[in-house]
């Protein structure tokens, strides 16, 4: 057997290249499987939580004519920070990374995007902003993802349309897409899941940046909750690389979307144009109120929906989108 490597989407500016990805001990077990029901896909999905990682496994990323080495850490994650003494092209592009198993190669390829130059970018939570997750109800949430595959599983009306619209909004040309990143506290180990969702329902192509990776049956039962520290260093993280764009950020009220959310704005008080927050509940929630309010007093444009074609006419309103869709 062969250990596994994955590959998750990277993303560049003019200075620096990020890929990253995760190396696992060999296994007989299987992949996802995407068609899966019931109680198969349950066995599935806690596959993916019981997973083993290699660490210190020597990694090689070819880039530029060069293949740079680097080592897992103790998750068997990997990460390449790699200053840029050329310009890449912009949009999509290929990189290549390659693991040795018994003196034979295993090699990957993944994406990373460079934006094309422009004036947005756009940061989505995931659960319960445009996947329906109930992430108020653990139960609830635990039986839709153990025995709902990703065919399956629902995603709130209006949402396609209105993240389409802030895709191509400011943009000309079809091939010109503004960047988007969905940034969660759901882990790694959900990365194909979340990516072919998105891929499904036709939302923007996006580099994903999910929390540490879990490989315990113990840590299935608490997917998706804890610190949200990840999400509020992730976003921080983005707005540093890219500091010349003005940010959507979009969330919901069933956790501390609307507290990240101000904070990033009083530290960012010049970048963040416009911050949506879904209504999750029967009605809007005080304090997410009271934190949208705050924003909008530091110049921020807010809109607390519970439908996205809200959002979407909010966001016509103010000029994100120039035309309906």
């Amino acid at each position: 057997m062969k250990p596994i490597l994955k590959l998750y989407r990277g993303y560049a500016n003019d200075q620096e290249l990020i890929v990253m990805g995760h190396v696992f001990k060999p296994t007989t077990k299987t992949d996802y499987d995407f068609q899966k029901k019931n109680f198969k896909n349950a066995v599935s999905v806690i596959r993916m939580f019981r997973i083993k990682t290699q660490q210190n496994a020597s990694v090689y990323l070819e880039h530029n004519g060069l293949k740079i080495h680097t080592k897992t850490l103790d998750d068997g994650y990997f990460k390449f920070c790699i200053p840029l003494n050329k310009d890449l092209a912009y949009g999509w592009n290929e990189y290549r990374v390659s693991i040795y198993h018994n003196q034979k190669e295993i090699s990957v390829k993944g994406m990373y995007i460079r934006p094309y130059e422009g004036d947005l970018g756009f940061i989505s939570d995931i659960d319960d902003t445009f996947l329906v997750s109930h992430t108020r109800n653990i139960f609830k949430k635990m039986y839709i993802l153990l025995f709902r595959n990703v065919n399956d599983r629902k995603i709130f009306e209006d949402v396609v349309p209105h993240y389409q619209a802030l895709s191509s909004a400011g943009r000309d040309s079809d091939a010109e897409k503004n960047a988007f990143f969905y940034v969660s506290s759901s882990e790694w180990n959900l990365y194909r899941f979340i990516t072919k969702f998105a891929e499904l329902h036709e939302l923007p192509k996006a580099v994903l940046l999910l929390k540490d990776i879990k490989t315990s049956l113990m840590d299935f039962f608490f997917t998706g909750r804890g610190d949200h520290d990840h999400k509020f260093d992730k976003i921080k993280h983005i707005l540093e690389f890219y500091p010349h764009l003005k940010y959507v950020l979009l969330g919901d009220d069933s956790q501390h979307d609307p507290f990240l959310y101000e904070d990033i704005c009083k530290i960012f008080p010049i970048t963040v144009k416009a911050v949506y927050i879904r209504q999750t509940g029967s009605s809007k929630k005080q304090k997410a109120i009271d934190a949208l309010k705050n924003m909008e007093s530091m110049g921020v444009d807010t809109c607390y929906f519970r439908e996205s074609s809200e959002a979407l006419a909010h966001s016509e309103k103010i000029g994100i989108i120039s035309e309906k869709v």
